[in-house]
């Protein structure tokens, strides 16, 4: 009976750093247009200036600027568990899932490259 393997090689590791510097790359630029549409740096100064369109528009735009705070804030954070994957990487430990301490399926790991539990794990805790 063949050994199960306790982590990735180290040309595995190296595949999922370039996988997750290029998804940090994007999300950062995605942070940065949030951010930018936040404080009206991308603002080309085509408002309206009418006062009665202005005070229609203030409860929408209300509800979108939380919006868009809302998605930055959960951008941040996804750039956040990226970096953290990083670090896991480098310390080959990346994959590994902490509740069961078993790899976690490269499949998964290409679709949520900063996941720390495998589908079980996540699955029992929902339980």
């Amino acid at each position: 009976m063949a050994q199960e393997k306790s982590r990735f090689s180290d040309i595995e590791l190296e595949e999922f750093r370039t996988l997750i510097n290029q998804k940090l790359v994007d999300a950062n630029i995605d942070y940065s247009l949030l951010v930018g549409s936040l404080s009206h740096n991308d603002d080309h100064g085509t408002d309206d200036t009418g006062r009665a369109f202005n005070m229609m528009e203030d409860g929408s735009e209300t509800l979108s600027r939380e919006e868009v705070a809302q998605l930055a804030a959960r951008q941040e954070k996804f750039i956040q568990s990226l970096q953290a994957a990083l670090i896991r990487i480098k310390n080959k430990t990346y994959g590994i899932c902490r509740v069961k301490g078993t790899l976690i399926p490269k499949e998964r790991l290409r679709l949520v490259p900063h996941a720390t539990m495998s589908i079980d794990a996540k699955n029992e805790q929902k339980g």
